[in-house]
């Protein structure tokens, strides 16, 4: 089931989110997020009126998502940068999937022109699942990240709505 995301959501959300810090390149932040900064990030979101989901089974958040603007100025207003993120014990299950036709569903209602999604070059799963939606290529930083000893390219996938 996916529903809108409550503040009692947060610590399971953040546990997935710490997942990915910890093992993945999927972002390149390496340490992890504190409850603190997840609520924070919680109430800015509301409070912009940004989606935020998770996907529940069995009563346990499984994975989330949400975006945002892609860049916080005005001018940038129908371009969103979206995140999807599935808990380990639940990858594979088709969760990722359901996420993003959730917040592709919700952007087109919101009249967003564009998603985008930044991703790590050598996320072949993560981009596979956005080209299954028809997301493309956009362009490519090389070496922005340094995680794990080695330097990290990035990609940018954007998927148009008009």
């Amino acid at each position: 089931m996916i529903r809108p995301m409550k503040m009692e959501d947060l610590e399971s959300v953040l546990e997935i989110y710490n997942d990915a810090i910890l093992h993945t390149t999927a972002l390149y932040r390496t340490e992890p997020e504190t409850l603190e900064e997840k609520r924070k990030w919680f109430f800015e979101n509301e409070k912009e009126n940004n989606p935020m989901y998770v996907y529940e089974e069995n009563g346990e958040v499984a994975g989330f998502a949400a975006f945002k603007r892609f860049v916080p100025n005005e001018g940038y207003k129908y371009s969103m940068e979206h995140s999807v993120y599935v808990a380990p014990k639940y990858q594979g299950k088709g969760i990722g999937k359901r996420l993003m036709e959730k917040i592709i569903e919700e952007a087109k209602k919101r009249n967003v022109r564009t998603l985008i999604a930044v991703i790590d070059s050598e996320n072949i799963a993560s981009i596979k699942l956005h080209e299954q939606f028809g997301f493309r290529l956009a362009g490519r930083l090389k070496n922005v990240g340094y995680k794990f000893g080695k330097w990290l390219d990035i990609v940018y996938y954007q998927l148009h709505f008009y």
